[in-house]
């Protein structure tokens, strides 16, 4: 007799995250204030799995079948709050979202007054996942200072630093240029705690005046325009995000490759008759062997 198997489903918030509604943590808060329903039956837990998003409400209105995940770079101005709504009616990134893009997530958040580069996404999943330090993702600033600075000061960063009982892990920080009265860094990190360029520098002494993310991992600013959008092309998303997945403990691991672009092309079979570059040569008995040379008769 063959036991059947269940099938598998996946847990509300999840849902609700790749939906793009809003981030896993947001969905569990959503649910706990009564506004998502099963079945047509309220819930109160985000542990509830289901089959397929069309069991679940949100605020009265049905939940629709996830896109696949797309990822945009934004060029975000100084001025620009990174939430959805503030409650001191400032200005926020979303509120520049072109038209035609669909309900979009923010990875991480840059501050106020920061600018650079800020990626959006359709699946909020997906927005968590590319948070956590444990990608290994390093995030690169152009940070300009007002007055003098000290190579060796900065070279001390690497060690980590703990302020006012915070530890900031190892963070790589390298003097690019020098004006009269400025001066422009170089700083790498991976965690990018709340404000933490900001605070370790003021720490030191030095005073920020201007703030630039260039990088996000394989991710980078270039010649985008300030207040520009840009999709990431399904190749190059492919070739960064396809072994990383959203694990229940929020951390990455593993994925296959459904769901993305095209599996990579096969490598193109060799002619007859020529040798790869990588085979290695024969040796031994097996070798070829020159002809002898054949001493000339006397006559």
């Amino acid at each position: 007799m063959i036991e059947k198997v269940a099938p598998k489903g996946e847990r509300v918030a999840k849902w609700m995250a790749r939906a793009g509604l809003c981030s896993r943590r947001e969905a569990e808060r959503w649910i706990a204030d009564g506004r998502v329903k099963v079945d047509g039956k309220t819930i109160d837990t985000p542990g509830i799995t289901v089959l397929e998003p069309q069991q679940i409400e949100v605020d009265g209105k049905q939940l629709s079948t996830p896109e696949a995940p797309r990822i945009w770079r934004y060029h975000k101005p100084p001025g620009l709050v990174t939430t959805h709504k503030d409650e001191k009616g400032r200005p926020t990134v979303f509120d520049k979202m072109p038209d035609h893009l669909p309900r979009v997530i923010s990875v991480g958040r840059l501050d106020l007054n920061t600018e650079g580069l800020l990626l959006m996404t359709n699946d909020g999943g997906l927005a968590r996942q590319l948070e956590l330090p444990k990608t290994g993702w390093k995030r690169r600033y152009r940070v300009r200072v007002y007055g003098s600075v000290e190579p060796s000061r900065l070279e001390k960063l690497k060690d980590g630093i703990t302020i006012d009982g915070v530890r900031y892990s190892s963070i790589e920080a390298k003097m690019e240029k020098r004006t009269t009265a400025n001066a422009w860094l170089q700083i790498t990190l991976t965690e990018g705690k709340n404000r933490e360029i900001r605070r370790v520098l003021e720490h030191l002494g030095f005073k920020v005046n201007r703030l630039i993310r260039t990088d996000y991992g394989p991710f980078k600013l270039g010649d985008l325009t300030r207040g520009a959008v840009k999709e990431v092309s399904r190749r190059h998303m492919r070739e960064h995000l396809y072994q990383l997945e959203t694990g229940e403990d929020g951390a990455p691991k593993k994925r296959s490759t459904k769901g993305w672009a095209k599996a990579k092309k096969k490598p193109a079979k060799r002619k007859a008759g020529t040798l790869d570059k990588k085979t290695p040569k024969r040796t031994g008995k097996k070798a070829a062997k020159k002809p002898a040379r054949k001493a000339p008769r006397r006559k």
